[in-house]
């Protein structure tokens, strides 16, 4: 072969083989994992898609959920924190310090609560006594001049003037006279009964003269109060004279609202001030928790006692009182700022650590000023959140369950539970005297049943009048003890860029 003739030659199998390389590149390529910078995107991929308003409602493509509203994709680190249950979310360790995140330890103990309220100094009425003459007469002298005048016992408070106290002397001198036992110890126990003191009779029985006005004295150490008689006044028995009561020891009434009342109890101690007497602090207890309600103003009466040896307490002064509570229970305790109350329900926001938190429900017992009594819902130990909670809880209360620990539900046994499902179909006829729908359903894997067209009886309790053939829905059904397939919620989906209408209805 002559060279000229082996050019040509050579270059056809170079074109070839460049030809052949390509196209064996171009197919063990992909097979490779070679794909060009256009096909290694790392972006990740979505799990599922979820409805924004129901977390429950999951679909493995995009779509509508059954509000209308697009469905929202769920991505493997979303599911993260679902190891702790839903509504577990996770933040980095910088928007955590960012919002200011402080957590407190929940413990349990005895809640001590501080109840502030306001009360009136008294008279111990246990040592208050009322002066009533037994005999009727004029007083002829009065030795205490006004209200508030302080007496000692056995101090002279007036003298009177009675006929009646003229015989009883003069029947006890005649007695004396005869020397008749039994008639002097009658005339002397008449005497002391019409108050007449020890130390008169014997002056009587010494000095055999009747005097004709008696000096009557004060039962007590006191001051005077409710004087009501002068000089030259005529009384009689039941005449209140005057009133004389003790101030070494004072009562104090208060009042704490209905809902206090459960915690207020016989012994429990109180400090109480005056505004008359700034600094200056008195301890004392309840002595006693009135067993009436006051239908006015939704209150409880309680009785103090304070010692007073300075007499510093007057009766009718205003003081601040402040009760120190204790319950009796021991139960888990948090800072009352870690507490979100929406209304319908009370919760907290547990730190689960590693940036992870969980809002969950508690119920709530008494609350102080500083704590609360978590009854329900919280252990020992574990730890709540106590600023920007809120923030927090806004983003977990989206998905989360509310619950403190996350289980797996074990496979349901309720009979009535198995007979009910919620799938995706189209209307294909709408019967309303009969109350009857036709529907092309998709497919319900819990039960293994494939997509099917069938005819559905609707509950009463589901308005029929705004479904049209053609609509898209979402509904719920129940199969009845007589295998009846019955619609007990119908959600209709958007048609075209028409928002459609929901339809429910409760099922009991």
């Amino acid at each position: 072969m002559n060279k000229v003739a082996l050019v040509p030659a050579v270059l056809a199998g170079v074109v070839v083989g460049v030809v052949a390389g390509a196209a064996l590149t171009w197919l063990l390529v992909p097979q490779l994992g070679l794909s060009g910078a256009g096909n290694q995107s790392s972006e990740p991929q979505p799990l599922y898609w979820v409805a924004p308003m129901d977390p429950n409602y999951r679909r493995d493509k995009p779509g509508k959920s059954p509000m209308g509203m697009d469905l929202i994709p769920v991505y493997a680190e979303d599911e993260a924190g679902q190891g702790e249950g839903p509504g577990t979310i996770t933040i980095s360790p910088e928007v955590v310090n960012n919002l200011g995140v402080r957590t407190a330890t929940a413990h349990s103990g005895v809640l001590l609560t501080e109840i502030h309220t306001v009360g009136y100094v008294q008279y111990n009425q246990d040592k208050l006594i009322h002066v009533h003459p037994r005999v009727q007469g004029w007083v002829e002298k009065l030795y205490v001049k006004a209200e508030g005048d302080p007496v000692a016992k056995d101090q002279p408070l007036y003298d009177l003037y009675s006929p009646e106290l003229v015989n009883a002397q003069e029947e006890y001198l005649l007695a004396l006279e005869r020397n008749n036992q039994r008639l002097i110890s009658a005339a002397h126990d008449r005497l002391k009964a019409l108050q007449i003191n020890e130390a008169t009779i014997r002056q009587l029985r010494e000095r055999r003269r009747v005097s004709q006005t008696i000096t009557l004295y004060s039962p007590q150490k006191g001051v005077v109060d409710n004087l009501n008689i002068r000089e030259g006044f005529f009384i009689q028995p039941g005449t209140t004279v005057m009133s004389i009561g003790a101030l070494d020891e004072v009562w104090v009434e208060a009042e704490v609202f209905e809902r206090q009342a459960s915690l207020v109890q016989v012994g429990a101690e109180v400090t109480m001030t005056l505004d008359y007497l700034p600094g200056r602090s008195w301890s004392g207890k309840v002595d006693y928790v009135y067993p009436t309600l006051d239908k006015q103003t939704r209150t409880i009466k309680l009785r103090m006692r304070f010692a007073n040896p300075d007499a510093a307490l007057k009766p009718n002064m205003f003081a601040q009182v402040m009760i120190h509570a204790r319950t009796d229970s021991s139960n888990v305790l948090i800072p009352r700022e870690a507490l979100i109350r929406t209304g319908k329900s009370d919760r907290v926001v547990l730190a689960l650590g590693g940036g992870r938190f969980k809002s969950i429900e508690v119920k709530v017992g008494r609350m102080a000023e500083e704590r609360v009594e978590i009854l329900e819902g919280l252990a020992p130990g574990e730890t709540v959140v106590t600023a920007a909670q809120f923030l927090l809880d806004s983003e977990s209360s989206k998905t989360s369950d509310f619950k403190r620990m996350h289980h797996e539900e074990p496979p349901s046994t309720d009979a009535e539970a198995d007979r009910r499902a919620d799938v995706m179909g189209v209307i294909n006829g709408v019967d309303v005297d009969n109350r009857v729908l036709n529907i092309s359903r998709e497919a319900i894997p819990k039960w293994g049943r494939e997509a099917a067209t069938m005819d559905f009886d609707v509950a009463q309790s589901v308005d029929m009048t705004a479904l049209r053939p053609g609509m898209q829905i979402h509904f719920e059904f129940e199969i009845t003890p007589d295998w009846s397939f019955v619609v007990t919620q119908v959600h209709v989906l958007e048609q075209g860029t028409q928002q459609g209408t929901q339809q429910e209805s409760s099922h009991d």
